[in-house]
């Protein structure tokens, strides 16, 4: 596709010029009268003449003006490509006009007393005196999902948009984004994102924080997941982009209970498709380990009506500088989707089995980092090692009616199975030492989701309104069938269910001395195993979803969104008695675009986060749902011929109460906790500044601000990212390519989980760097993370688990189309 070569000219001037200029774009011609397979949704035209191009292998040119207010029914089926063309447009007031075999340009319809333009053929005489000057218009090539820069979206508007339209902060992580820094997992690529926070778990999943907040159970194709997906996530091979979206997204279901206000993290998985596909990838690296994988697509049938997916790939990992190891990981997702004229159906499977190691850490033997010390480790310890399993069937179905409306849906059904063990260290507050206990646990969980949306496009003159209906149900079901409860003594650790945590002391500690590695038995008290049954519940969430987006002129556009959340937890007490909890809440949404040129839009945007409290107050009830406001300003803009995009955004985020206070005494009553204000400024560059250098770069200001006047931990005031990939073009080094990143961050605090007393977490940058050899179908890739060997330490973290990184690691990548 045509990367945005733009210009302003008049009538058939503009045209021609657009004809001929086109001639000289190197790409591969497409045959316009062989019938290939199409499968474009309804959607909006703008990105259904994306999906065109990319399918015809032809360039598409257009006045952006003439289109940006019109929606497409799509084109399903084998068709010639100017037939598929001619659907997309039908209904509408545009023609499409071929100029050469790889050139097609999409107009209005031409009037009589209209310019025309002048052939291409120049053997043809042209006569200026038939040229009719008529008002400027943008002549710009449709891009689509390539390079560091991607222009559509469907998780916020549940529906195709383009980014520019969409009055929020929205980062689109693409594929080449991702095999140019040789990603390993989904926090690889989030480090370089404004406002995200990736920090290590222990006896736990990892956590990913936005704008200061956690970032809930994730998205999974738009649709909330139940249980949070970290561990178990599919490798990158089965991704085909990852979405940042910033500000609370309870408009679209997510209802995590863990403070997730600042925004959240959507994962597309790749789907069938009718493009060839045959890629083997492997790598191999220090820790990592290798990995092996495979994808393929295409057509299953002869009449393209039936088209499939398979990933998979396996892993198997070092031990990494502590020793931790023993990693292992498989994945399997096939997938089949049929379609005809006005519908497409998609079901897939998916199956993850992941053996994660615990993270190298170190433990705080007082309030600084100046007392780290490595943990000592006996033969006898228990081995750091989780093992999260998954299982998920997921299905789409896609049709379009004849008056216009289109129906999309889609659900999901996953079950997760995970168990594990670690030694850890309690803080006592007794003579400053760090009790170490071996801890194991197991935990199942089973949630689906089901999604109804029924959209159409009207139009009254200059102002066209889509309008989208959606219903959606989710049911989630956590731990064991009866209530929570605590047992101890030499029977404990063999008692319990599907969903318990065992403690089990060791007979040695930490304490604060000279020697920090010492081990001693005098100050250990007597402890007995303990194992906390988690008990189970069943969690209902439902929503019924209003959506207008309003295009006026070519100026402005509305988003007006409105969501009627109710949800409802099942649960026991420890007696077995039955305990439910309900509430509902309308969830609105509100943005305006304005564009101040083809390339400029301006944005402004409010939300409204909800999130239920299932914990009890010292009524006896539960907390009060925890609610947030954000507002946020901001602006796009297209540069370098709209290769490349910058974003800047101001928000403000108001939560009235963010954590809740448990009392450390029985019978555990819980009191809501202060509210906060988190602001801040981010600033995000991604997309090709020259012929064969892209760069994405990131910059933000972050301030958070307690209402009980306490300092907020985990929270840098600065950070910022870039990363910069360049392709040789010419010569003797035109195979080859070099890349390199640095990511920094200012201090931060910390907090003792004994006394509360606080403790700074220094700023740090670390760098990393590759280069890439190009072949005819290859491609191999070098790599250097933490190029200086820097030990490096997560964000967050207090005196019993400190998460860091150290030394280089060495990585080698590489890609083979067959």
């Amino acid at each position: 596709m045509l990367r945005g070569r733009r210009r302003v000219l008049t009538g058939a001037l503009a045209l021609a010029f657009v004809a001929h200029a086109a001639g000289a774009v190197e790409a591969p011609g497409g045959d316009v009268s062989s019938p290939i397979p199409f499968a474009i949704a309804p959607q909006p035209l703008a990105t259904a003449l994306l999906a065109w191009g990319k399918q015809a292998n032809v360039q598409v040119l257009t006045a952006s003006g003439s289109i940006s207010n019109w929606r497409s029914g799509g084109a399903q089926g084998v068709l010639t490509p100017n037939a598929a063309l001619d659907e997309l447009l039908e209904g509408t007031d545009l023609e499409r006009e071929t100029y050469d075999p790889r050139t097609v340009v999409v107009r209005q319809r031409q009037k009589p007393g209209d310019a025309t333009p002048g052939p291409v053929d120049p053997a043809v005489a042209f006569d200026p005196a038939t040229v009719v000057p008529l008002a400027t218009v943008d002549v710009r090539g449709l891009v689509s999902d390539t390079g560091f820069k991607a222009d559509t979206t469907r998780t916020v508007t549940r529906q195709e948009a383009r980014l520019s339209d969409v009055p929020q902060s929205v980062t689109v992580l693409t594929r080449d984004v991702i095999e140019s820094q040789q990603a390993v997992d989904i926090g690889d690529v989030a480090r370089y994102v404004a406002g995200v926070q990736y920090v290590d778990g222990y006896g736990g999943s990892p956590l990913f924080l936005i704008r200061g907040f956690d970032a809930g159970h994730g998205l999974t194709d738009g649709m909330p997941n139940g249980i949070a997906r970290t561990e178990d996530l599919p490798p990158l091979i089965g991704i085909e982009r990852v979405e940042v979206l910033r500000g609370p997204e309870a408009i679209l279901g997510d209802a995590s209970q863990n403070n997730n206000f600042g925004g959240s993290i959507n994962v597309v998985m790749k789907r069938p498709q009718a493009q060839p596909v045959r890629t083997l990838t492997y790598s191999l690296g220090e820790y990592d380990g290798a990995r092996l994988g495979v994808d393929l697509a295409g057509t299953a049938s002869k009449d393209g009506s039936l088209t499939y997916r398979l990933v998979a790939s396996g892993q198997r990992g070092e031990k990494t500088p502590q020793g931790y190891g023993g990693g292992r990981g498989a994945y399997l997702a096939p997938s089949l989707a049929w379609q005809d004229a006005r519908t497409r159906v998609m079901a897939g499977l998916e199956y993850v089995d992941n053996r994660v190691p615990g993270p190298d850490h170190t433990v705080l033997l007082g309030p600084s980092l100046g007392t780290a010390t490595l943990a000592s480790r006996s033969a006898d310890d228990p081995t750091d090692i989780s093992r999260f399993r998954t299982s998920r069937a997921v299905f789409e179905v896609d049709h379009a009616f004849g008056n216009d409306w289109t129906l999309h849906s889609q659900g999901q059904y996953v079950r997760q199975r995970s168990d594990g063990r670690s030694l850890s260290y309690l803080s006592t507050g007794f003579a400053g030492t760090l009790d170490a206990v071996a801890r194991s646990f197991r935990y199942s969980g089973t949630y689906w989701t089901w999604q109804n949306d029924l959209s159409a496009s009207f139009r009254h003159g200059n102002v066209t309104h889509n309008l989208l209906v959606g219903v959606d149900l989710a049911r989630t079901h956590a731990g064991d069938n009866g209530g929570g409860s605590v047992e101890e003594g030499p029977s404990a650790e063999r008692s319990g269910g599907d969903a318990v945590i065992v403690t089990r002391p060791l007979a040695y500690g930490l304490r604060n001395t000279s020697d920090f590695s010492e081990k001693f038995e005098a100050f250990v008290a007597p402890v007995s195993t303990t194992v906390t049954n988690l008990g189970g519940s069943w969690q209902t969430n439902a929503g019924l979803y209003f959506q207008d987006q309003v295009a006026i002129g070519d100026r402005w556009n509305v988003l007006a969104a409105l969501r009627r959340t109710s949800y409802q937890l099942d649960t026991r007490w420890e007696d077995g008695s039955e305990r439910r909890v309900h509430e509902s809440r309308w969830i609105p949404k509100l943005g305006v675009v304005y564009k101040v040129s083809p390339d400029v839009s301006l944005y402004a945007d409010t939300s409204t986060g909800f999130q239920p409290d299932p914990l009890l107050g010292k009524d006896g009830q539960p907390l009060p749902v925890a609610t947030s406001r954000q507002i946020e300003v901001g602006g796009k803009f297209d540069l370098f011929d709209q290769r490349a995009r910058l974003t800047a955004a101001l928000y403000r985020i108001r939560v009235d109460h963010s954590v809740d206070l448990v009392s450390p005494e029985p019978p555990f009553f819980a009191t809501p906790g202060p509210g906060q204000t988190n602001r801040g400024l981010e600033v995000e560059f991604a997309g090709q500044v020259a012929p064969g250098f892209d760069v994405l770069a990131s910059l933000t200001e972050a301030r958070i601000e307690n209402r009980d006047d306490t300092r907020p931990t985990g929270a840098p005031k600065h950070q910022a990212a870039v990363w910069a990939s360049y392709r040789f073009g010419q010569g003797g080094v035109k195979p080859w390519g070099v890349a390199a990143g640095v990511l920094a961050r200012s201090r931060s605090l910390g907090r003792t989980s004994a006394d509360g007393e606080y403790f700074g977490i220094p700023g740090q940058a670390s760098v990393e760097a590759n280069v890439s050899r190009y072949g005819q179908n290859w491609r191999m890739t070098l790599g250097v993370k933490n190029l200086f060997a820097r030990t490096l330490y997560a964000v967050n973290f207090d005196e019993t688990f400190v998460p860091i990184r150290q030394g280089r690691v060495v990585l080698l990548t590489g890609v083979y189309d067959f």
